[in-house]
């Protein structure tokens, strides 16, 4: 099993980039599930649910979306498995610029808005700067200087980083995207975050980097929308 986290800023295009990227997986033999993870309500499972593949919602409510998504990491991944899939794409709102929702064992995608500005890249912490792709969307609005100086500031603090220049509304980049999706790792038992998330009032927030649900305590919200206290 194959696991992708698509991260980013709200309005950067994640949702239309993966419908294009799961077209083409699909056209390549390949039996990807999706899980959307948003704050309150989303109909992007009538989006992706019209491509004929398995689709799960999660909300995270008064949780965060990125710390709700890495609770639940291992259910989703049992849930697609179920489902006959070979590789989970997870689409995450990542609303918090300071969050860090990839685990070590999967392809990490940060999707940004190229008409943000070009020191945007500047002020994105870990959702950009351990991106293993970063997915630069609606180019074709600025001119190709200022995509350049865009590209230039994403590897300027990420140059390991691949970089593609992507286009929601005419599918440009999912190809590639497609690719590197076949050719990443396999996800593993005892996965770690590249990132320790930012404090708050779990383990998670605390600095927990062990994935597995045996290891989280404070307030926790389930994938079906079950809240629990664990802990003293």
């Amino acid at each position: 099993m194959k696991l992708v986290v698509v991260a980013g800023t709200p309005g950067s295009g994640k949702t239309s980039v993966l419908l294009h990227t799961i077209k083409a997986l699909i056209r390549r033999d390949n039996n990807p599930a999706v899980v959307k993870v948003d704050c309150l309500w989303t109909d992007d499972d009538k989006r992706f649910g019209r491509l004929g593949v398995p689709i799960r919602v999660g909300l995270a409510k008064d949780m965060c979306p990125d710390h709700f998504t890495i609770y639940n990491t291992e259910p989703m991944l049992k849930w697609a498995e179920e489902e006959g899939a070979d590789v989970l794409l997870n689409e995450t709102a990542g609303l918090c610029l300071r969050c860090a929702p990839y685990p070590d064992s999967c392809l990490a995608v940060c999707v940004i808005d190229v008409t943000t500005g070009p020191n945007t890249p500047l002020k994105v912490g870990p959702l950009l700067t351990t991106a293993d792709v970063v997915v630069m969307t609606k180019g074709d609005i600025v001119s190709q200087a200022e995509r350049e100086v865009f590209r230039e500031r994403v590897l300027e603090v990420n140059p390991d980083s691949m970089v593609i220049e992507a286009n929601g509304l005419t599918g440009k980049g999912s190809i590639e995207l497609a690719e590197l999706i076949e050719n990443s790792v396999e996800t593993r038992e005892g996965m770690e975050l590249r990132y320790s998330p930012p404090l708050a009032i779990c383990t998670l927030c605390s600095g927990e980097k062990r994935v597995e649900r045996k290891y989280h305590m404070g307030v926790l919200r389930h994938l079906d929308g079950f809240m629990e206290y664990k802990g003293e």
